[in-house]
C-alpha cells in the first residue's frame, strides 16, 4: 500500500511517499481502506517536530479519517467487512472519566496514523457510521468536531439561550459554533479577518469581532451582549488570550481550555482575582472518548451538520495539504481524499 512518514522531524519538507505492506490485523483489530484523511494543527507541529518527543520516522501521520472495513481479526464482532467507520484518537478511552493512559496509544503519534491507503487499528475503539452520514461529513468529526462537543456538551454543559465564544475560525471553533446553534445556544466568535467573520455569520453567528481591529475583544463581546458575558468559552489560544477570555466571561461560565494556537504567554494573569469574583471554572480537556464520538455521530446524522471543507487534496499531494494548513488561509477543515 501506498504510505506517507513522518521522516526527520524538521519540517514539512521531511513528510516522504513510502510503499509498505498491507497490515494484518491482530487479536481485537480490524483494518480499514482509508477513504478521507483531515488534517488537524497538531499534524504540522508533529512535523516540525514541536509536538511531544520526537517520533520514530517511519510514523505514520494523521489522527482522523473515515474508511471501509476490509479485515478483522479474532476476537472482533463490533465491526465486520463492509461497515464505514471512524475512530477517536485515543482508541483506548472507550468511555468514562480521562485518564492519561489515554495518551499511550494515540492514533498517527504513538502508532501509525490515517495518512495510507490502509490503516489498522482496535476495533473496539471504532463507531459505525449510518448511511445518511457521508464520507466527507464523518472525515472530519474524530478530533477537531470531537474535541468542540466535549467542550460545549459534556465538559460545558450545553443549554438551550448560552451564549457560546469561540476564539479564531479554526476547526474546532468552526465546529463549536455548529454544534451550539443546534444545541439552540447563541454565538460569539472572533478573527483577524472580516472575510472569515462573514462565513461565520453565515453559519449562524450572532456576534462577530475582529480582534485585529479591536484589540479588547471581550470588551466587544460583553457590549454587543448587552453588557452580560458568555456562559461557555472555547478556550484555543492558550495563556495569550486566557485574560481576556476571563473578562468576556459571564458570572459561572465555564472555560474550556482545547490549545495554545496563540502561543506562549508574555505574563500573568492580572485578572487572577476575577475567576473566584465569577465562579468560573477552568477545565482543559483532551479531544474525547469513542462514546462522546458515538454521540456526536447521532447528532450529526439527525442535524444534518456540514462540515465547512475549505479544501481537498489528492492522496499524492499530501505535501501541498500541509503547506495549506499551515499557511492558516483555512476556514473550517482540509482533506485528503485517498483513491
Amino acid at each position: 500500500m501506498k504510505a506517507f512518514q513522518i521522516g526527520p522531524q524538521t519540517g514539512l519538507d521531511g513528510l516522504a511517499a513510502v510503499t509498505r505492506p498491507d497490515p494484518v490485523p491482530g487479536f481485537g483489530e480490524a483494518v480499514v481502506k482509508v477513504n478521507t484523511i483531515c488534517l488537524n494543527h497538531r499534524d504540522i507541529m508533529v512535523l516540525e517536530g514541536r509536538y511531544g518527543p520526537r517520533r520514530p520516522p517511519e510514523r505514520v501521520p494523521m489522527s482522523e479519517g473515515v474508511g471501509t472495513v476490509i479485515a478483522v481479526g479474532p476476537g472482533v464482532s463490533a465491526v465486520q467487512p463492509g461497515d464505514r467507520v471512524i475512530a477517536p484518537h485515543f482508541v483506548t478511552w472507550i468511555d468514562g472519566a480521562f485518564s492519561p493512559a489515554a495518551f499511550g496509544h494515540d492514533v498517527g503519534i504513538t502508532h501509525d496514523g490515517w495518512l495510507a491507503e490502509q490503516v489498522c487499528m482496535p476495533a473496539a475503539a471504532m463507531v459505525k457510521l449510518p448511511d445518511t452520514v457521508t464520507n466527507l461529513q464523518a472525515a472530519p468529526l474524530a478530533s477537531s468536531a470531537l474535541t468542540a462537543w466535549h467542550a460545549l456538551v459534556d465538559a460545558g454543559g450545553i443549554r438551550a439561550g448560552d451564549l457560546v465564544l469561540a476564539l479564531g475560525t479554526g476547526g474546532v471553533s468552526i465546529f463549536a459554533l455548529q454544534i451550539a446553534k443546534f444545541c439552540g445556544a447563541r454565538v460569539a466568535i472572533t478573527s483577524s479577518s472580516d472575510e472569515k467573520l462573514e462565513l461565520a455569520r453565515s453559519l449562524g453567528a450572532d456576534i462577530t469581532v475582529n480582534y485585529a481591529t479591536t484589540p479588547d475583544w471581550a470588551a466587544a463581546v460583553l457590549a454587543a451582549n448587552g453588557g452580560k458575558g458568555a456562559d461557555i468559552i472555547v478556550e484555543t489560544g492558550g495563556q495569550v488570550t486566557l485574560s481576556q477570555s476571563i473578562n468576556a466571561a459571564a458570572p459561572n461560565a465555564r472555560l474550556i481550555i482545547i490549545g495554545a494556537l496563540g502561543g506562549a504567554a508574555t505574563s500573568g494573569l492580572a485578572n487572577f482575582g476575577t475567576i473566584i469574583g465569577k465562579n468560573l471554572v477552568l477545565k482543559g480537556i483532551a479531544e474525547g472518548s469513542r462514546a462522546m464520538l458515538a454521540r456526536l455521530v447521532d447528532a450529526v446524522a439527525a442535524n444534518g451538520l456540514q462540515p465547512v471543507i475549505d479544501r481537498r487534496f489528492a492522496f499524492d499531494d499530501a505535501p501541498a495539504a500541509y503547506a495549506y494548513l499551515k499557511s492558516g488561509a483555512h476556514v473550517g477543515k482540509v482533506v485528503i481524499e485517498v483513491g
